[in-house]
C-alpha cells in the first residue's frame, strides 16, 4: 500500500473496521443509497459543506436569520472540523480560550487559559445541541462533486450519502482539513507505522519505540514533549527552526468560572481585553521587519534559558525574522529536546531505506514509527478539485495561478458560492473565529439581497471586483513581515504569493464585510416563462477596494 496514502487515511480505515470511538455520535442519516433506483436529489435553500467552526457558525447564523431550509454536509461521523481530526497527544489551542469561541455562544466554563483539544471539541458538540443543529447534519456525506447549473441557477451536489440541489452553497471545509505529506523516496518500504499528526493512530503504543517526528511546526511542538518520556528514542527532523515564545497558560480557577457564569459582563470584558491586545499587535506584522524585535528578544531568552548546549542552541535559532512563519507557544518543547533520548536533526527527511531514515545532510537514524507533522494543503485546498462553476471549469483550475476571491468570500465564475475562511482571511496573531463571524455577517446579507431581488436569482462576483480586492491585499502585504521576513512559509503559494493571511485588523475586516455591495456582483435572473431569452443585468463597476 502507498505509505503516503496510509499516513493520510489510517484513521479512516481503522474506524471502518472498529466503528466510531466511544462518545462519537453515529450518523444522523443512513448514507447508503437505496438499492437500484437512481437517487432523487433533495432541494434546500442553502447547503453548508463542513461542520467545523465555520460550518457550525454558518448554520447558527441561518437559524438566527429564520432560515431552516438547509443542510450541513460532513464527511466524518461527528462535528468539530480540525478539532475533531487533530487528537494527537498534547493537541491544544494557541489562542486564549475566551477569544476562541463564538461571541453568540460564550463559554464561562473554560478550564484553562489555552484550551486542550478535548475541551474545544466538546464546545462544538454543545453548540450543535444548544442551537438545534443536529436535524440539519448529514454526517458521512462527503461531497464528491459540486456543479453549478447555469440554466436552473442552482448547485447540484453529489455526496457519498445522498444528492442535493441548493440555491446557495457555503464552503466551510477550512484550510486545515487535508494533510500535506512530502513525497519521500522509499517511504513505501518502511516496515513500521506511518501517520500524519492529524490522523493520529491511537492504536499504536509509542512506549519503548524508536520514533521519528518529521517537522517542527505547531503540531510537532505540542507532540514532542508528550511522547518523549516514553519513547526509546525520539528523533526530530527540523528543516527550519521555529520561533518559540513562552505560553502563558494556567488553570482558570473555579472562582473565575463562577464569576463568569453569574456575571457574564466579566467574561465579555476578558474577551474584549484579549481582542484589543491582538488588534494593537497587527502593525508589528504589517509595517515592516522591525516591529517584532522585542518579541524576538524574548524568544531568544526563552531559548537560552532552556538550551545550554551551544551547538543545539545554534541549530534551534531561526535565521529569519519572527512572524515570517507561524509563531509557536510552548513551555516544554525546548526542555524535551535536551533529554538524553532525544536527537534533533537539523535537516529535512530525504529518503527512507527500510527502517533507516536518511536526512538531507546524510545523517541516518533508525525508526519504528514515523509521525509527519508537516501541516496541511492550505494553498491548494482539495475541495476545489470537486467544485465546478459556470463555465464548467473547476475551482482548482480557476485558482491554478493562485487563490483569489472577493472579500475572502466569493469567487468569480462561481455564482451563489461563498467560502468561509477563503483566500487571505487567515490570521498570524489572533482568533480565526473573529474572521468567521465577519463572513457570517456577509453571508446573512448575501441571502437578504437574494430575497430582495426575488425570483430565481444568482449573484456572481465580478472579475473586476475580485481583481481590485486582490490588488488591495497585495499592496497591504508588500511591507509585511510575511513578505520581508526572509523565509519560505506555508502562507505562500508555489508562486511565492501570500494567499493565506489577512494584512489588517479583525475590526477592519468586519467593517469591510458588514454588507454586500451589489456593485461588485453580476445579478443573474432566470428567464421568465413568457420571455425565454431575458438577459442578465449587470450592476455598475465598483471603485477599487480601499
Amino acid at each position: 500500500m502507498d505509505r503516503q496514502r496510509q499516513a493520510h487515511e489510517g484513521t479512516e480505515r481503522r474506524e471502518e473496521r472498529t466503528g466510531p470511538p466511544p462518545g462519537r455520535p453515529e450518523p444522523s442519516h443512513d448514507p447508503r443509497p437505496s438499492s437500484g433506483a437512481p437517487r432523487q436529489p433533495e432541494h434546500v435553500r442553502v447547503a453548508i459543506v463542513g461542520s467545523g467552526f465555520g460550518g457550525l457558525g454558518a448554520a447558527v447564523r441561518l437559524r438566527q436569520e429564520g432560515i431552516t431550509d438547509f443542510v450541513v454536509l460532513e464527511r466524518a461521523d461527528a462535528v468539530g472540523g480540525t478539532w475533531r481530526d487533530n487528537s494527537y497527544p498534547g493537541a491544544a489551542c494557541d489562542v486564549p480560550s475566551h477569544l476562541y469561541s463564538y461571541s453568540f455562544a460564550p463559554n464561562p466554563d473554560w478550564k484553562r487559559a489555552f484550551s486542550p483539544q478535548a475541551d474545544i471539541r466538546a464546545y462544538t458538540e454543545r453548540v450543535t445541541e444548544v442551537f438545534g443543529l443536529r436535524p440539519h447534519l448529514r454526517l458521512r456525506h462527503e461531497v464528491r462533486r459540486l456543479t453549478w447549473d447555469d440554466d436552473a441557477l442552482l448547485w447540484r451536489i453529489e455526496t457519498t450519502g445522498a444528492d442535493f440541489t441548493a440555491d446557495v452553497v457555503v464552503s466551510a471545509t477550512g484550510p486545515l482539513s487535508d494533510p500535506s505529506l512530502p513525497d519521500v523516496p522509499g517511504l513505501d518500504g518502511f516496515p513500521g507505522e506511518v501517520f500524519h499528526s492529524s490522523r493520529w493512530n491511537h492504536g499504536t503504543d509509542l512506549r519503548g519505540k524508536r520514533v521519528a517526528v518529521i517537522g517542527t511546526g505547531a503540531s510537532a511542538v505540542q507532540i514532542v514533549p508528550r511522547i518523549q518520556p516514553g519513547a526509546a528514542s525520539l528523533t526530530v527532523f527540523q528543516r527550519t527552526p521555529p520561533w518559540v515564545l513562552p505560553k502563558l497558560d494556567r488553570p482558570i480557577t473555579a472562582a473565575e468560572r463562577l464569576l463568569h457564569r453569574h456575571v457574564p459582563l466579566t467574561a465579555t470584558a476578558r474577551r474584549t481585553a484579549l481582542w484589543a491586545v491582538r488588534e494593537l499587535q497587527v502593525r508589528s506584522f504589517t509595517s515592516g521587519p522591525g516591529g517584532l524585535r522585542p518579541a524576538e528578544a524574548l524568544a531568544r531568552a526563552h531559548l537560552a534559558r532552556h538550551i545550554k548546549d551551544p551547538g543545539l542552541r545554534a541549530a534551534l535559532t531561526p535565521s529569519y525574522r519572527m512572524g515570517c512563519k507561524r509563531i509557536l507557544l510552548s513551555n516544554d518543547y525546548y526542555p524535551a529536546l535536551t533529554r538524553p533520548n532525544t536527537t534533533v536533526v537539523a535537516s529535512g527527511l530525504a529518503e527512507v531505506r527500510g527502517s533507516t531514515l536518511v536526512a538531507d545532510d546524510g545523517t541516518t537514524t533508525e525508526a519504528d514509527v514515523i509521525v509527519f507533522g508537516t501541516g496541511f494543503r492550505v494553498t491548494s485546498m482539495p475541495v476545489a478539485e470537486r467544485v465546478f462553476g459556470a463555465d464548467g471549469a473547476s475551482l482548482a483550475e480557476a485558482w491554478d495561478q493562485g487563490m483569489r476571491s472577493l472579500r475572502g468570500t466569493a469567487v468569480d465564475g462561481f455564482p451563489n458560492l461563498l467560502t468561509i475562511i477563503g483566500p487571505n482571511t487567515g490570521l498570524g496573531n489572533s482568533s480565526m473565529i473573529l474572521m468567521i463571524e465577519s463572513q457570517l455577517n456577509y453571508l446573512a446579507d448575501f441571502l437578504r439581497q437574494l430575497r430582495i431581488l426575488g425570483g430565481r436569482t444568482a449573484l456572481a462576483a465580478r472579475p473586476e471586483a475580485v481583481a481590485a480586492w486582490g490588488d488591495f491585499i497585495e499592496r497591504r502585504l508588500e511591507r509585511s513581515i510575511w513578505t520581508t521576513g526572509n523565509c519560505r512559509s506555508w502562507y505562500l503559494d508555489r508562486f511565492g504569493r501570500n494567499t493565506t493571511l489577512w494584512p489588517g485588523t479583525t475590526g477592519e475586516f468586519r467593517r469591510l464585510l458588514r454588507e454586500v455591495d451589489l456593485g461588485e456582483y453580476e445579478i443573474i435572473r432566470a428567464p421568465s416563462p413568457s420571455a425565454p431569452s431575458t438577459p442578465s443585468t449587470t450592476a455598475p463597476a465598483p471603485e477599487a477596494a480601499a
